[in-house]
């Protein structure tokens, strides 16, 4: 997934790796940095990945200045995917047409938005603070992320939406809760994805700050991809917002 090499270094503690085979609740996979976290990063992966996508990412960030750290990164469900002809892979919801917007899925937007809203209600039950935890996302991921984060009733520490794009954009308004209020986002974005154009991302940002939330924007000359820039940029802002 990445198109150039990571900087060098690992969690300064290698990570414990649990499973969840609940079927009413996603599977997941899990890294702990120490042990008692006492903040928690919910990675949402991309169409027809897993939740081991992101694990690479998690482990060249650099974290220990804010404590322990939790990172959950769940398989989504198996559905059929109507622009790939209908074959079966993970998926937070269907695409139905390329244009992304256009006919969209609100079903599956709002079934897996329950499963995520679960995820952060056992970060809660854990003793995680909702202003411990942040939501990030690529991709479907980054929409599951802005159309979950936005509706959270508590105040999360942010939210990274990575590569993705808005959904259900003309409900966001009317929906989001009182606490994203003055939410801290960051947001990421090729220049050169043809798989979700960057302008599609510039509306959702646009849309966001309408919204009052603070969006840290960024650029990479990059197709639909990560990159190590962003990595580090992200690596300050997850610094920052989770300040202890």
């Amino acid at each position: 997934m990445l198109p150039e090499q990571l900087p060098d270094g690992v969690l300064r503690r290698r990570p414990t790796r649990l499973g969840n085979n609940d079927e009413m609740t996603l599977q997941t996979i899990e890294l702990e940095t120490a042990p008692n976290p006492t903040a928690s990063i919910i990675v949402l992966h991309g169409l027809g990945a897993d939740g081991n996508d992101f694990v690479p990412i998690a482990e060249e960030l650099r974290l220990d200045a804010i404590g322990p750290v939790r990172f959950v990164f769940p398989h989504a469900r198996v559905r059929p995917v109507t622009i790939n002809g209908g074959m079966a892979m993970r998926a937070w919801y269907d695409l139905l047409h390329a244009d992304l917007v256009r006919r969209e899925d609100e079903a599956g937007l709002r079934a897996s938005r329950l499963d995520i809203e679960a995820l952060i209600t056992k970060e809660r039950e854990r003793g995680i603070a909702a202003s411990r935890i942040v939501l990030a996302g690529f991709s479907q991921g980054c929409a599951m992320t802005l159309l979950t984060g936005l509706r959270h009733t508590e105040r999360l520490a942010g939210l990274v939406g990575l590569s993705g794009y808005l959904p259900l954009a003309d409900a966001t308004a009317a929906e989001r809760s009182a606490a994203s209020m003055a939410l801290h986002v960051f947001m990421a974005h090729g220049t050169g994805d043809s798989v979700v154009p960057l302008a599609r991302a510039a509306a959702a940002r646009d849309a966001l700050q309408a919204l009052g939330c603070v969006v840290d924007w960024h650029e990479y000359p990059m197709a639909h991809s990560v990159c190590a820039q962003e990595v580090s940029d992200l690596n300050r802002w997850l610094l920052k917002v989770l300040a202890v």
